[in-house]
């Protein structure tokens, strides 16, 4: 409820939740940003630290916890599961149950040192993080969890793959930029031809 003043100022009642300039109700912003072993990766989640998110009024002190009311990041990784049947020029191999089991506990180690540094960076700027590893297909996994986690904005890096290499491996970023359920934003490193 609004009252006017004497002098014609609008002033709000306690009733009314707060808002921002345009009278809008301030949301909270849910991010995800997708991380690989990529420098353009680790560029793309400091961007979006930078440049989404206000720091909080402590700065540079060590004792202040994130405020939840800036919005958060969740960082994910998507690992691709390791295919038992390799085909090369002449024949099928298959490949052993133990040499299976040793690539995933591999892809595991490095899914974990991967997400554990990109959370890091999002501790040392005070902003409230998560992470999350998935199994699957990048672009499909990526999609689904912006669904089924319905966030705000999901931010991918580009890795500046040419014509060919993007027609033949497909893009990430290019396909969850038509399929994702949230706007996109696609972060290119400096340099970025």
């Amino acid at each position: 409820m609004e009252e006017t003043s004497a002098g014609g100022d609008r002033r709000r009642t306690a009733e009314q939740p707060p808002s921002t300039a345009e009278g809008v109700p301030k949301k909270r912003l849910r991010v995800m940003v997708a991380v690989d072993e990529s420098d353009a990766s680790l560029y793309a989640l400091k961007w979006t630290l930078s440049n989404l998110f206000n720091k909080p009024a402590g700065g540079e002190d060590p004792e202040v916890e994130p405020d939840p009311e800036q919005g958060m990041v969740t960082v994910v990784h998507v690992v691709q599961p390791f295919e038992r049947y390799t085909f090369p020029a002449e024949a099928a191999m298959y490949t052993s149950a133990s040499m299976v089991e040793s690539v995933r506990k591999a892809q595991r180690q490095t899914a974990a040192q991967l997400v554990s540094r990109a959370f890091q960076v999002c501790k040392e700027t005070k902003i409230k993080a998560e992470t999350l590893i998935l199994e699957g297909d990048p672009k499909e996994m990526i999609c689904q969890a912006v669904e089924e986690m319905h966030f705000d904005l999901l931010v991918l890096s580009s890795r500046g793959f040419g014509a060919i290499k993007r027609a033949l491996l497909g893009s990430i970023s290019d396909f969850c930029a038509h399929h994702a359920k949230c706007p996109v934003l696609i972060v290119k490193p400096p340099g970025h031809k």
